[in-house]
């Protein structure tokens, strides 16, 4: 079972890598720090493989994971980074008017406590399911939908104030 496991994983790490990172780093705002985390939840994911009691689950498995990992390294000292200079390393290559637009909504989410950040990330950015979402999260998908709600209403308010 745990080598079948293993063989799963290593396939969702694989096939995901790019959206790993991108999850990493939307918490990290570095790249290196997000290189870091994805490296270090691969590591306690196979370490830990013999938890996985349901191959079918290593998606919402791993997720768990890999946010614990970056939530983690967000708070170390180690890996603080001023945000400005990460929003303009990430947006430097593009000068479209669009994109501009998308960096409020990043800011904007950036700010939001962690619990809610993670649920609108999850739900937003990764298509992810509110049963997903809260096996992730360790919450019920009550609580999921009141952060998801809550979350929206916060970058909603916001929004308001930075067009007035």
């Amino acid at each position: 079972m745990a080598h079948l496991a293993q063989e799963v994983l290593i396939e969702y790490i694989k096939e995901n890598q790019e959206k790993l990172y991108r999850i990493a780093y939307t918490y990290t705002k570095n790249q290196e720090t997000a290189l870091d985390v994805v490296q270090e939840a691969i590591t306690k994911s196979l370490e830990n493989i013999n938890k996985l009691r349901n191959e079918e689950y290593v998606k919402t498995w791993f997720y768990r994971i890999l946010i614990n990992e970056a939530i983690k390294a967000t708070k170390s000292d180690k890996y603080f980074i001023e945000y400005e200079s990460a929003t303009n390393e990430l947006f430097s290559a593009s000068h479209e008017n669009d994109l501009v637009e998308n960096i409020d909504i990043y800011t904007i989410i950036q700010k939001l406590n962690q619990k809610l950040k993670t649920v609108i990330i999850l739900r937003f950015f990764e298509n992810l399911k509110i049963e997903e979402i809260a096996y992730i999260t360790k919450t019920n998908a009550n609580t999921v939908k009141s952060r998801l709600y809550k979350g929206m209403e916060e970058i909603k308010k916001e929004i308001g104030r930075r067009s007035v």
